[in-house]
């Protein structure tokens, strides 16, 4: 970590400024394998990466000191050619954390990385940048994932998302889920011993236990990743600054669980946008952001939880949001309440304005438009009549805007990519989200979750998709991700499904695939 950066990092963490002298040296003795989280890397730009581990400290003495860790990349996995190296400062205010922000690389290529603390070599962990501005290039494989609860099953899928080699992986939230093991254990596939998280040690131990797991660790060590985050990081269902039940410490819980997101993912330290208010809690995290891929696609990185709207005609006590009757809830009309936030919003419209009137210097629009979200974007009309609150259901307004704004700006091709609810699901996506017969606008493919039991059943969501005529598909009863293969042309999503997520040594096969042409919104199957 450079000076300008810890600067940065002690404005939130106070106790960080208190550290005595001593803290900064290095203790004579460290474990065996400080590097037991693994590494990673995430959002890519032309010139660099960010290069993320945590060290895993257990001796007191260390755990209250601050270390000095060196990192090294190279063109090859034996680093024969390093290209870059230098040091990083682990704070223990911070988790012991390290986010180096590279600069200087060449774009568009593959690199190799690892961390060294004393003679502790971690993983070597392999990334990439992205292609130049103006470039227009041939291929770019993207997986996308979400929800990956501990004890519903292994993590074979990301073994397999590792070996199909993706050029970025999006993680569209719920990383860890904040519960503990529940008291009935049969048909899970694992336990683990946490309490409910609530406060940042167990923030802590929740991501590390997450992190344990060879099979993320892989996939975290193969490309960069780009991360969001929904509700499960924090609290089942909370909407900004209100969670359930709140009697004053829900802002605590929220800034602990943000601030572990922050020392557990590759973000760049501009996310840290501004100190806690009382240096007590974080109270901002700026995930939303935008990631180009040269022209050929640009990667809208959203945030439907900081900013969103408590959800219509919920209650503060109620555990979880739920359905309600359009007729008994007119706040859900609202036109005020919204899911992404006033500023975000407007951050999106203009995006969406510049990949369709890009700037002098660009030749041609940008091809790919892609609206990396946390949940179904799409309408389901459920054949009883409700309607789900959580989700864009929950925010029709919100959601017309967004497609008020697809419809204003017209980039060339507009994909969304969701998850949060469990469930592959395909769509097309009109103009006018309750009138089927108005133009199709834009593709979406909603993917399952990593491991999670199935909350529905599969009849449930077969007459939910025959109520709905845009539902090209949907299934509940898979787990799995997803991977598009994008080139000028054709934007190719695979639906890739376990056998059997309580596994850790599952096969995994193809569910579906669809093809969307440039030009053509509306997917079609493979």
């Amino acid at each position: 970590m450079d000076r300008r950066a810890f600067l940065q990092y002690a404005a939130y963490a106070a106790t960080a400024a208190a550290l005595p002298r001593w803290a900064w040296s290095n203790p004579p003795s460290l474990p065996s394998n400080p590097f037991a989280l693994g590494v990673a890397s995430g959002d890519p730009a032309p010139d660099g990466v960010v290069l993320w581990t945590r060290l895993v400290l257990t001796d007191p003495a260390q755990m209250q000191a601050a270390h000095t860790v060196r990192w090294e990349v190279a063109h090859d996995a034996r680093f024969a050619q390093i290209v870059q190296k230098g040091e990083a400062t682990a704070l223990p205010a911070l988790g012991h954390s390290v986010h180096v922000e590279l600069r200087g690389l060449a774009p568009g290529r593959w690199y190799h990385y690892r961390f060294m603390l004393g003679d502790a070599v971690s993983t070597t962990g392999r990334t990439r940048t992205a292609p130049t501005p103006g470039d227009m290039p041939a291929t770019l494989r993207l997986a996308f994932a979400s929800c990956q609860r501990w004890e519903h099953g292994h993590y074979a899928a990301w073994r397999h998302l590792a070996a199909d080699q993706p050029d970025l992986v999006l993680f569209l939230g719920d990383y860890i889920y904040e519960y503990a093991t529940p008291k009935n254990t049969t048909d899970l596939a694992r336990t683990h011993s946490l309490r409910h998280a609530t406060t940042l040690a167990d923030f802590r131990d929740r991501y590390a236990l997450h992190k344990s797991d060879p099979a993320l660790q892989a996939a975290h060590a193969a490309c960069p990743w780009a991360v969001t985050w929904d509700d499960h990081e924090v609290q089942n269902d909370y909407a900004s600054g209100a969670g359930r039940g709140d009697d004053g410490s829900f802002l605590s819980l929220r800034g602990a669980a943000w601030q572990a997101f922050y020392e557990n993912m590759p973000l760049r330290a501009a996310s840290l946008t501004r100190p806690a208010s009382d240096n007590t809690h974080w109270d901002a995290l700026q995930v939303y952001r935008r990631l180009r891929w040269g022209r050929l696609a640009h990667i809208h990185l959203l945030d439907s939880r900081q900013y969103r709207s408590w959800q219509a005609c919920r209650t503060p006590q109620s555990a979880s949001a739920g359905a309600v009757r359009a007729a008994d809830c007119a706040d859900l009309s609202n036109p005020a309440r919204t899911l992404l936030g006033a500023a975000q919003e407007q951050w999106l419209s203009t995006g969406l304005a510049e990949d369709a009137h890009p700037h002098a210097r660009a030749t041609d629009a940008t091809r790919w438009s892609v609206l990396a979200q946390q949940t179904l974007f799409s309408p389901r009309h459920y054949p009883s009549g409700v309607t789900s609150t959580d989700s864009w259901d929950g925010y029709p307004a919100a959601r017309a805007r967004l497609l008020q704004a697809v419809a204003q700006h017209r980039p060339r091709n507009t994909v969304l990519l969701g998850g949060d609810i469990h469930q592959n699901y395909v769509c097309r996506v009109h103009a006018d989200a309750e009138r089927p017969e108005s133009p199709v606008v834009a593709s979406e493919f909603c993917g399952t979750s990593i491991s999670s039991r199935p909350g529905t059943t599969q009849d449930k969501v077969d007459a939910i998709a025959r109520h709905n005529p845009h539902v090209l598909l949907a299934r509940c009863d898979q787990r799995g991700y997803g991977l598009a293969d994008i080139t000028p042309t054709r934007w190719t999503t695979t639906l890739r499904v376990l056998d059997d997520p309580l596994r850790a040594e599952s096969a995994a096969t193809t569910l579906a695939s669809f093809v969307v042409e440039d030009g053509r919104p509306g997917p079609v199957r493979a």
